[in-house]
């Protein structure tokens, strides 16, 4: 019985955990008024504030340090109109040779070199009157062997893709005259970037909405428990958006990250929220009002969303190991959902349990059901997640179906194990053969203007028209006497290099400091062919050429920055990896303190990755659905989608690795059974994992709609790796290896139990009386003889 000195509730339940977060859960649902007037406020100052100061997104950015980049100053400092960035205007027309417009090209030319923020543009006909040059052999441009295809080279002060969009019209109105004489104009590179439509992703949101609806309304019967973690996600997602943006204005973010942002905030919130709702629901249904019930589930499940959260800002963390702003910035703007995802949770998610009180399941599709579910008359070990009788009036099928399964698998684990294990090997095979890169145009849509241009490019000049290397010879250090002999012995060097198509000869700029090149690959930009030629022409090629000289050699272009950004993600992938495990491995130690247990959590969450990896190649890669999806051929997998997809990936799998272990850490803790403990609380967690799963995949699946690649792939891919980690990693393996290792998996070395901090997954007071004829409840319930 309970100590007479224990402080009660008003349901007669001792109050020993009086902690933070059941105060602030009580507060929050006996308050709803004020918390609900607070958010709407936030929510509506947040959206004015970004409204009226926020930034704009760009994948502007550079990489100090890298040759790519060395070499761009080089050619800045000593060639301005030759360096900065290129983009092509592509010219085509089917029914004449441009020759015969070459006064609209002429104008067309004049006019783009007076825009802002142009350096130079490179007009691609020959002078009026003057005999054409032969075309090189292959021909690379600017003017195709039959003159009907041309392109304008225009470079740009800065990258192209990061103006504002309202500069394409001074090009269209510069392009105009060629448009009108029936020349069909494409922009291409940057340029064609700047020119793509804005992302749609309201279709994708709505869709995942919507799924989410019929999940739990299927899953839970009641319409105000499957809307509340909707409503919520939504109005976190918004709030935790608007603070992006306001940080968009202070530092530059990627494009893509309001997507990831969306895709991440919206998937975590409903996730939390459900965690609660289910918690709160339970508690209800076990006799408690709705103020104690909110604050219960405040100081349990919320624990776990807390620990949960935390845990999945910590991966996110791990992107700045990358040492580029590029990929940790990604990694900021999904822990700034992140964060208003756990505060929603914590805070308004008790608030509107509150302002519903018992009418919980008043609108339902049918007989609702929460956590735990009483077992058939006679059978044992279906017993509610508080140790008591479960929901009165729920379905009692159900429950046996989940406590037979959970009963399966405590009698067969080794088949259990031996399968999810084979099944996830056969998944991850095609990790072996990952080829990483970067999307090139040709990939975009047929609808985009780069895609067009892309096409043309290639058609009349060759793929690798599409993605010119500048190579740079800085002979600055070298003697004036001795230059001529040096551009003689580069010259020879540049000659017969594999995987070029062409290399043109080398020229001087107006000081002689700098000798320069073009390089054009056999291949598209993508391809790894071009990524050989980058290498081979940077580590061997080019040094060789001015070996016996003080000289310095580069290779610049975008396709060249693209190789070193590659380069730099591959090598410090592994690094990555190491860093955002050993902090989850830490993590799940200090929650649960057991060796084995985080050893465990460690080693199948990388398993997980690892075959959600294998999926992404075998459809983007390998073309095996890549149409379907909008995917025109075969792409490499995008360079930093890995290492998003670990932090991201590894971070979110820890909300159900915490949710499960919690609840078999919780009966270990009352029973002293290992085996019991892992079948009870499968039992009563599978329902809720497999809900929060589906939904999390509807959210992330429906992003494989969106126009860009990228995104295409992040979705598909956290889609795979949720559903994965769910079913095969949560429903088949971790039960099978908790029951295999049964005590021994929350063993723990004494020395390193007394430095480790202690944490508590749900809140609850750590138990050590195990006695057969004394239980306790580790939530904070009434103890129980």
């Amino acid at each position: 019985m309970p100590s007479s000195q224990a402080r009660t509730d008003r349901e007669g339940a001792p109050r020993r955990d009086r902690g933070a977060l059941r105060r602030t859960g009580e507060w929050c649902a006996r308050h709803f008024v004020t918390v609900l007037v607070l958010w709407v406020a936030a929510l509506a100052g947040l959206q004015v504030l970004q409204h009226a100061y926020g930034g704009a997104y760009s994948d502007d950015f550079s990489l100090p340090g890298t040759q790519s980049q060395e070499g761009l100053d080089v050619l800045k400092a000593h060639a301005p109109q030759a360096g900065g960035y290129s983009a092509q205007v592509v010219l085509h027309d089917a029914d004449k040779p441009l020759t015969s417009v070459s006064d609209q090209v002429a104008t067309a030319v004049t006019d783009l070199q007076k825009l802002p923020d142009v350096l130079s543009a490179q007009n691609p006909l020959p002078s009026s009157g003057s005999t054409p040059p032969p075309p090189p052999d292959p021909n690379t441009g600017p003017l195709s062997t039959d003159q009907k295809t041309a392109y304008i080279t225009v470079r740009f002060s800065v990258q192209p893709a990061t103006l504002d969009p309202s500069y394409l019209d001074g090009v269209d109105a510069a392009v105009q005259p060629l448009r009108s004489a029936g020349v069909d104009v494409e922009y291409g590179g940057p340029l064609g970037e700047l020119a793509r439509p804005e992302p749609g992703d309201r279709t994708s949101e709505a869709i995942g909405f919507g799924v989410a609806i019929v999940v739990l309304l299927i899953g839970f019967g009641s319409l105000l428990a499957a809307v509340l973690p909707l409503v919520t996600a939504l109005i976190c997602a918004l709030c935790g958006l608007a603070l992006l943006g306001l940080f968009a204005a202070a530092a530059t973010f990627a494009t893509v990250s309001p997507t990831l942002a969306t895709m991440i905030g919206i998937g975590v919130g409903i996730d939390y929220a459900l965690f609660l709702v289910t918690r709160h629901w339970q508690n209800l249904i076990d006799g408690r009002n709705p103020v104690t019930a909110a604050g219960n589930a405040a100081a349990t499940s919320g624990h776990a969303v807390l620990l949960s959260g935390c845990t999945v800002i910590i991966a996110l963390s791990g992107l700045w190991v990358s040492g580029i702003g590029f990929i940790g910035k990604l990694g900021l703007a999904a822990a700034v959902t992140v964060v208003t995802a756990v505060l929603g949770a914590l805070t308004l998610v008790p608030a509107i349990l509150g302002l519903i009180g018992r009418r919980i399941d008043q609108v339902r599709v049918r007989r609702p059901v929460a956590e735990t579910v009483p077992a058939p008359e006679g059978a044992e070990g279906a017993e509610g997640a508080e140790g008591k009788e479960g929901p009165k009036g729920a379905e009692g099928t159900e429950a046996g179906g989940w406590h037979r399964y959970a009963q399966r698998v405590e009698r067969r684990p080794w088949w259990f194990l031996a399968g999810g294990v084979v099944l996830l090997a056969v998944l991850s095979f095609p990790v072996l053969f990952i080829q990483l890169g970067h999307i090139g145009d040709g990939a975009d849509p047929k609808s985009f203007t780069d895609r067009r241009a892309f096409d043309l490019m290639s058609s009349a000049f060759g793929p690798g028209s599409n993605g010119p290397l500048t190579l740079v010879i800085d002979q600055s250090a070298v003697d004036s006497s001795d230059r001529s002999a040096l551009a003689d012995q580069a010259q020879k060097a540049l000659a017969n290099v594999p995987d070029a198509a062409v290399i043109t000869p080398l020229s001087a700029t107006s000081d002689g400091d700098v000798l320069t090149a073009t390089a054009y690959s056999v291949a598209a930009p993508q391809d790894e062919r071009t990524t050989s030629l980058v290498n081979r022409l940077t580590d061997d090629v080019l040094p060789q050429a001015v070996s016996g000289t003080d000289a310095a050699t580069y290779v610049t272009g975008t396709t060249a920055a693209q190789v070193d950004f590659l380069d730099i993600v591959s090598s410090r992938l592994p690094l990555i990896i190491a860093v955002v495990v050993a902090l989850a491995f830490l993590v799940i130690l200090a929650v649960f303190r057991g060796l084995l247990v985080a050893v465990k959590a460690a080693v199948l969450n990388v398993l997980s990755i690892a075959a959600s990896y294998g999926v992404v190649v075998v459809v983007f890669q390998w073309g095996w659905g890549g149409p379907a999806l909008g995917v025109s051929g075969k792409v490499p997998i995008e360079s930093y989608v890995p290492m998003m997809m670990f932090a991201i990936v590894f971070g979110l799998s820890m909300d159900y690795e915490i949710f499960l272990l919690s609840r078999i850490h919780e009966a270990w803790l009352r029973t002293g059974d290992a085996k019991a403990s892992v079948a009870h609380a499968l039992e009563i967690t599978a329902r809720v994992i497999t809900c929060a799963a589906l939904i999390m995949v509807s959210v992330f699946a429906a992003f494989v709609i969106s126009d860009d690649i990228v995104v295409k792939m992040l979705g598909l891919g956290l889609a795979a790796s949720v559903l994965i980690d769910a079913t095969v990693v949560r429903l088949l393996l971790v039960p099978a290896v908790m029951t295999l290792l049964g005590r021994s998996a929350w063993w723990i070395p004494g020395p390193l139990d007394r430095i480790l901090p202690h944490l508590n997954a749900e809140g609850g007071a750590q138990v050590s009386e195990r006695s057969p004829g004394r239980v306790k409840d580790v939530t904070g319930g009434a103890s129980r003889s």
